[in-house]
């Protein structure tokens, strides 16, 4: 797979799944949700002012009356309410609208009707660069602060059940750090050796783990091949997994900012996967999540 337009290709050979928004008063939102609803992807939950929706849906040219399309008028607690969807089975996808992370995860969270499953949650992202002939993604750039060993075997494992639900059968995981040696020193670079000697022993499945390796020695064959570092992973990397939300958050802006990429994101780890878009996402952006999380769902 080349580029993330090819996922909408995948979900429309899938069948009709609906996604529960939390708050769908949100233009960005709406516009995203009126492609989709285009290419006949999937159906829609919208909760939230229903005035409002229809307010802001008429100034798209949304039809509200489409039969992809619900309004269930929720102003109390609409994160909840789409949350509680998705737990009774009513939507398999739960999309952030017009409500605060926290306020939605904390939804997502309840132990009675949210969508708890014992995992790690993390952020999956999926990148498209005009410049590189393959998708790439980077995980988590978003969820875990600094996350220890336990916790970086099960973002890896969330991101590479991503990958396997578009196609990717034995993912390339790269560890990252700032250099491509152990140095007892940088825990990065411990927890990159312990997670490349886990795959190995069969600890992790469903990859390839080679680490630690530097940024340019994941990505660029080029480099790797000047550092004399000869692995299936170096240069060619799947999945570059960051040490910790700084490096994650600053790698995922750059990509966005001066590489001129285009992202689906997803948070996995839960018992069905939710499109946690920023604000400053494109409707298009918005869409590609949405698809990938359509692509995922199935395998939830």
């Amino acid at each position: 797979m080349h580029t993330l337009a090819e996922l909408k290709e995948q979900a429309k050979r899938k069948s009709m799944q609906t996604v529960a928004v939390a708050n769908a008063t949100d233009v960005d939102v709406l516009k995203a949700i009126k492609q989709v609803i285009e290419e006949d992807l999937c159906s829609f939950l919208l909760f939230g002012d229903e005035l409002k929706t229809r307010s802001l849906a008429d100034s798209i040219d949304l039809n509200v009356t489409s039969p992809q399309l619900s309004i269930v008028d929720e102003t109390e607690n609409p994160g909840a309410a789409a949350v509680r969807a998705v737990h009774q089975q009513k939507a398999s996808i739960l999309m952030k609208g017009n409500i605060s992370t926290k306020d939605l995860l904390t939804a997502v969270l309840n132990k009675e009707c949210g969508l708890r499953s014992g995992n790690v949650l993390s952020h999956v992202a999926l990148f498209e660069f005009p410049e590189r002939d393959k998708l790439l993604f980077l995980t988590d750039a978003a969820m875990n602060i600094a996350p220890a060993l336990p916790e970086k075997v099960q973002i890896i494992q969330n991101c590479v059940h991503v990958a396997h639900c578009i196609g990717i059968a034995n993912p390339k995981v790269a560890p990252l750090a700032a250099v491509e040696v152990v140095n007892p020193a940088m825990q990065a670079t411990i927890d990159a050796a312990s997670l490349t000697q886990m795959q190995r022993r069969g600890q992790i499945k469903g990859c390839i783990i080679d680490g630690p390796l530097a940024f340019d020695n994941a990505v660029s064959r080029i480099a790797a091949d000047h550092k004399q570092i000869h692995s299936e992973v170096a240069g060619n990397a799947d999945i570059l997994l960051v040490p910790g939300i700084e490096t994650g958050n600053a790698l995922y802006k750059s990509f966005m900012y001066f590489a001129g990429a285009k992202v689906a994101a997803v948070i996995s780890g839960a018992s069905a996967p939710i499109v946690l878009t920023s604000r400053t996402d494109t409707a298009e952006n918005k869409v590609y999540s949405l698809t990938l999380a359509l692509l995922a769902s199935t395998t939830f």
